[in-house]
């Protein structure tokens, strides 16, 4: 599978080797947390999919959220 269709979505991850490889993890741990609804992904057709863009802002979000959770315990 590729991870940028000819149309130019260079920002479009297709499956879940593409995701697992942008993130760091494995095919089955993305489906996990794909089937859990903790990776912010979607699926065209049987295909699990995800755009660059927002799991870097998902990634963000979580990495503040961590921030200001460490913040209050001190």
């Amino acid at each position: 599978m590729t991870d940028a269709p000819a149309n130019g979505g260079a920002d479009l991850l297709y499956g879940l080797e593409a995701i697992g490889k942008e993130i760091g993890l494995g095919p089955r741990q993305v489906q996990h947390l794909h089937d859990k609804g903790d990776l912010p992904t979607f699926k065209m057709g049987r295909a699990v999919c995800a755009r660059r863009s927002t799991l870097a802002k998902h990634f963000a979000a979580q990495e503040a959220a961590a921030r200001a959770s460490a913040g209050e315990a001190k």
